[in-house]
């Protein structure tokens, strides 16, 4: 563990992180992990993941996508934002230290930026974490030049959402990361086709994302949950929003009408939905191939394209064909994007 500078801790990690370093950044909320991939002189591309989930078990699906790989790390170094006490290994939070507000996490963000002295991003975030990024996209607009979105919230907790927070806040406070905690956070993340039922066993990123649960610290999935509980509607807000903004649902998500509502209340010129069929709420996982065409023709409006020796690959099961004409007419912004629909179920 060396010393980087007097406001955080820098650690080697490129063996576990395949090629990342991971950065402990010091906030006025306390410290957070950031993990590193790329030439840090290319744009930048940060990633938040949802509830009890860090780089590794949000995004891994994506990044390993050969295509999807190619395009982001050809465009950006990547900056995978975790959750406090979130990242691989993390410790248990002290339990003296007061639960961060959604506000909080949003601030952090911007203290990561300053620190890496990051002008205005990409964003990437999913259900939880795409929350936490449109609100940082409100509060700080000159810091986001766009926000790709995966079953966003936007809204404050259903009842139903409620109760079923109340049912896991109470759980994880007794029993810590027990058997009925994952399966909510399993039915929270992916569709049925990948969970199992009857004799088709549960697949192989169910079974994998199960596994890194069991090492979360569960005082430390409580807190964010505590503040993801709390946080407000920020439906208006989204109104003062001048990104682009791509979303992503899976039309099995808990949070498909969250992500439509949330479609409804953004400036329709400078977004775009892509409903992803037979997919729950993690399309980064489940679905990964799903966001490879709409991000490239979304990346294509900042002038940023992927490596020619990827173009038209077979592998992909979308195509240009798939995507609304309007999505690919340049505008004075460089893309005009429409509310568009795919139905796609292609499975990993």
């Amino acid at each position: 563990m060396g010393e980087s500078s007097s406001d955080s801790v820098s650690v080697d990690v490129e063996t576990i992180y395949l090629g990342g370093k991971e950065h402990i950044v010091r906030t006025g909320c306390g410290s957070v992990s950031v993990i590193v991939y790329g030439d840090q002189d290319k744009p930048a591309l940060v990633t938040y993941p949802d509830l009890a989930l860090n780089h590794m078990s949000c995004f891994q699906g994506l990044f390993f996508c050969p295509e999807a790989a190619s395009l982001l790390l050809h465009n950006f170094c990547i900056y995978h934002i975790s959750p406090p006490g979130h990242e691989l290994g993390a410790a248990a939070i002290c339990h003296d230290n007061p639960v961060p507000s959604v506000d909080d996490l949003a601030d952090q963000i911007l203290d990561v930026l300053n620190y890496f002295r990051l002008d205005a991003v990409m964003c990437m975030g999913v259900t939880a974490g795409a929350y936490i990024l449109t609100l940082f996209a409100i509060k700080y607009r000159e810091r986001v030049l766009g926000l790709i979105l995966v079953s966003p919230l936007c809204k404050a907790p259903s009842w139903t959402e409620w109760l079923c927070n109340k049912v896991m806040s109470n759980l994880l406070y007794f029993y810590g990361m027990c058997g009925l905690v994952k399966e909510c956070l399993l039915y929270r993340y992916f569709s049925k086709e990948v969970r199992g039922y009857a004799e088709v066993p549960e697949s192989d990123i169910v079974q994998a994302c199960r596994r890194l649960l069991d090492e979360k610290p569960s005082t430390n999935v409580l807190r964010f949950l505590q503040a993801i509980d709390r946080r407000p509607d920020i439906t208006e807000g989204l109104k003062m929003l001048k990104c682009r903004t791509l979303i992503f649902v899976g039309e099995n998500s808990p949070y498909h009408s969250e992500a439509l509502h949330m479609t409804g209340k953004l400036d329709r010129r400078y977004s775009a939905l892509v409903e992803v069929q037979a997919c729950g709420s993690m399309v980064t996982e489940e679905q990964p191939h799903a966001m490879l065409i709409p991000v490239e023709y979304f990346l294509i409006g900042y002038g940023l394209y992927r490596p020619s020796q990827f173009n038209g690959s077979p592998r992909s099961p979308l195509s240009p064909s798939c995507i609304a004409p309007e999505l690919l007419s340049p505008e004075s912004m460089g893309l005009k994007l429409k509310p568009i629909k795919t139905r796609l179920s292609t499975k990993r």
